[in-house]
């Protein structure tokens, strides 16, 4: 992809690198011989291609995949006019301790994976064929609590400018709901002497038409730059929010001599917010709280490689279940995530790190805090500063610190840092230390907002014990539950009970229960957080641990358990039941959901539970035979019924003010006869990156899925795709994720489909012995 405004060109780097695992130290050479190493597109992730073993240095808490150092290299020509222009190379992230030469020359390494990053490369380039090469270290193991991928993960970029232009990151817009626009932009200037330019800015609507310009600035650029400073009124402006996301446009033209010499452009959007000690929070003056989940980056089957429709997707899933706002746990994120927040209507809790000065774990980033952090917070503040979904800065979480007095200087420090930048916007760090006296980073009195992790009982009383200081549930819950798996019990479980006790309590499924019914020690089930956060209106808002399972931290199952028991919806992206608890609270279209499935031993006596909104009661039925109605009771979240199992036919039926709002049915299910495959999308583009995702579903002979169905699913793809990875949402699986095949997991399995260039169609064929066949067709076009 090239983008081409005025003089300046951005241009899509990421085709045709040479890959090779392993250290090869001769690859910077630009004589080194590469014809054997593998050819690759980026974004890449070359541990998620590798196998589950529980001796991979990154450990089960890192994903359990493995590691090591990689290189990549490229060849390409260089643009025409080089010499007379600023060619800079980017990298969105690489994880991690990057190195990169071009053409035999050292430009620099970068140790942090989730920074993005560039260098000017004008100088070294020569007419011709150049040499690009890149070292990716990730050996140092285990140096995270999740998993973090490996390789040149995120987009890489090749831009052009003139040599007076507007500098990376040089635009930063705010804006007020009246519609004034603030304009800072800085100019830089590598032409060895002072030169003068005129300076346009321009406003365009969501549909492209002008609608504003102010009047050109004439400016004096000297070698070591300017920084200019303007703005402009937008009348009767359309406010961004999360139900109209709208953006505008900004254009910053420099123009010599009458000619058009850069132009830089940013989406940003007019709105107000606010957080109050007392009500909570505000968009655009309008009370609402934030309804928010936390998100690690990986994308489940395709690791940490960015694809933007992979991350719409998750976006998507989690937009219907009612979320407004997302944490970027616990690092910045990739640029196209933001820019779907931007679009889509998602607050954002925009955050640096997950630890500073003292590690979580051997080789983390602790090691290079002192050095980098400095340059990576003010480069996430600097590359993020324009997106209208960010309202919030975390400089981290549940930092070490906060339990010494270093944390006084370094939060002031790195709170300063995100002020001098950018003002707009409260900046907050995630706390677990509950007594104010005892945590240094509260101490430092340099924060907004008083981010809580955990914790739910201490809400009701925050106002008492932190007079006149605003509050935000930073991470709440983290419950664990298994997709498809019913274990009832008569109190709630903490696995494990605490920090210091090994965990023996599971079961041999390595699975837990989706009644909504164990967390973590030090968390608390959906129902349990929710119940306070939506009573008390000083509570701003909550970030709910998390959306998604991820891969690693695997808690509290050893191996083979190797992702999260956390999320909302797993990681294949199927919902666990608690989705349709925070559908019916967090949205206003009806919901009836009833658990669990149908298929038991007679006479099992069975909890079917009930979570319903926009209704009065919910009459539950099996076989026809009315078992009675109920009603949600004070704050109760579900209504439930012990019922004997009878094979048949459960139903319920939700009703207001007696008339039938929604029905719902599951049935017992026979023996596995058939496939169903579901595409979410069956038209995607033919541009080598779009995906569609295919659920795979074992059905009886009349239809109903099986619950139980663990047949392993064999897939045939032609056409013009191929398939990207592979899943079914179990936590313990140690099938690889890129592979034609795939057992179901409680009667469910993931194909996901990935186009190529050439137009046409995919066609998916997937078979099981003793199952009748089924396929599906993926039109593909440009």
């Amino acid at each position: 992809m090239t983008t081409v405004s005025g003089a300046r060109t951005r241009t899509s780097f990421n085709k045709n690198w040479k890959f090779f695992l392993g250290d090869e130290p001769g690859a910077k050479s630009p004589v080194y011989s590469d014809l054997k190493w593998r050819r690759l597109t980026l974004p890449h992730d070359w541990s998620i291609e590798g196998e589950f073993d529980e001796k991979n240095p990154a450990k089960p808490e890192g994903g359990g995949l493995p590691t090591g150092i990689g290189w990549y290299r490229k060849e390409f020509t260089a643009p025409a006019d080089f010499q007379n222009r600023l060619i800079t190379i980017e990298f969105d992230g690489v994880y991690k301790n990057s190195e990169v030469w071009i053409n035999g020359h050292y430009l620099g390494k970068r140790p942090y994976g989730y920074s993005s990053f560039s260098y000017e490369i004008s100088k070294f380039l020569k007419p011709g064929k150049n040499i690009i090469a890149v070292k990716v270290d990730n050996s140092a193991q285990p140096d995270s609590r999740w998993y973090s991928g490996s390789g040149i993960y995120r987009n890489v970029w090749l831009t052009s400018t003139s040599k007076v232009a507007v500098a990376k990151w040089g635009v930063f817009v705010t804006a007020d709901a009246s519609g004034k626009v603030d304009i800072q932009t800085q100019i830089q200037n590598k032409t060895l002497k002072s030169q003068s330019v005129i300076v346009v800015s321009l406003i365009y609507d969501t549909s492209g038409k002008l609608i504003i310009k102010n009047k050109p600035q004439l400016v004096n650029v000297d070698i070591s730059g300017a920084i200019i400073k303007g703005n402009l009124e937008v009348k009767n402006p359309i406010l961004w929010s999360v139900e109209n996301p709208y953006q505008y446009k900004l254009l910053i033209q420099i123009l010599q001599n009458g000619k058009v010499i850069d132009t830089y452009e940013t989406k940003f959007g007019i709105r107000s917010f606010n957080f109050d000690a007392e009500k909570g929070f505000s968009l655009n003056e309008k009370p609402m709280k934030i309804l928010g989940v936390c998100l690690h980056h990986d994308l489940g089957a395709l690791g940490a490689a960015v694809n933007v429709r992979a991350m719409e997707r998750q976006l998507e899933i989690m937009k219907a279940m009612g979320v407004n706002a997302i944490r970027t746990a616990h690092n910045p994120p990739a640029p196209e995530f933001l820019d779907l927040c931007d679009k889509m209507g998602f607050l954002v809790m925009d955050e640096a790190f997950d630890m500073w000065a003292k590690k979580k774990t051997k080789n983390d980033y602790h090691l290079n805090f002192p050095e980098w952090h400095q340059r990576d917070l003010e480069d996430m503040i600097k590359r993020d500063r324009n997106h209208p979904s960010i309202i919030l800065w975390s400089i981290g979480n549940e930092i070490r610190e906060q339990f010494d007095s270093t944390g006084i200087a370094i939060t002031k420090k790195l709170v300063g840092i995100v002020k001098n930048l950018d003002k707009t916007r409260p900046v907050l760090s995630a706390l677990t230390e509950t007594d104010a006296k005892k945590n240094f980073i509260y101490q430092a009195n340099a924060l907004d907002i008083y981010g809580l992790n955990y914790n739910h009982k201490l809400y009701k009383d925050f106002p008492k014990n932190y007079p006149g200081v605003k509050f935000l549930a930073t991470e709440t819950t983290s419950a664990l539950e298994t997709r498809g798996f019913y274990d009832t019990a008569d109190t709630i479980r903490r696995w494990p009970k605490d920090g210091k006790t090994k965990f023996t309590e599971g079961n041999a499924a390595w699975s837990a229960s989706s009644y909504d019914n164990v967390s973590a020690y030090w968390g608390s089930t959906h129902e349990e957080t929710w119940k306070e956060a939506k009573k008390y209106e000083h509570v701003s808002g909550l970030f709910v641990w998390t959306g998604f399972d991820y891969l690693g931290e695997p808690l509290p199952y050893p191996w083979p358990a190797r992702s999260s028991y956390f999320g909302i919806v797993d990681l294949a992206g199927f919902p666990k039941d608690s989705y349709y608890l925070y559908q019916s609270e967090w949205t206003n279209k009806p919901v009836l959901h009833i658990l669990p499935h149908w298929n038991w031993e007679p006479g099992k006596s069975v909890e079917v539970w009930a979570y319903y909104n926009s209704a009065d009661e919910v009459e539950l039925y099996l076989n026809g035979k009315s078992l009675g109605k109920k009603s949600k009771q004070g704050n109760d979240l579900h209504v439930l019924w012990n019922v004997d199992f009878v094979p048949g036919t459960l139903k319920a039926v939700s009703r207001k003010n007696g008339k039938d709002v929604l029905i719902r049915e599951v049935k017992t299910a026979g023996a596995a006869a058939k496939i169903e495959l579901m595409a979410d999308r069956k038209n995607i583009k033919a541009d080598g990156k779009d995906l569609s995702f295919v659920t795979i579903r074992i059905l009886d002979a009349a239809g109903n899925l099986v619950p139980d169905a663990d047949h392993l699913v064999e897939f045939k793809v032609e056409g013009s795709g191929f398939i990207a990875g592979v899943d079914n949402g179990f936590q313990a699986s140690l099938e690889p994720f890129k592979a034609n095949h795939r057992k179901a997991f409680h009667g469910l399995c993931l194909a996901i489909l990935q186009s190529t260039e050439k137009s046409g169609s995919i066609k998916l064929t997937a078979t099981s012995n003793g199952l009748s066949s089924s396929s599906i067709t993926i039109n593909t076009g440009k």
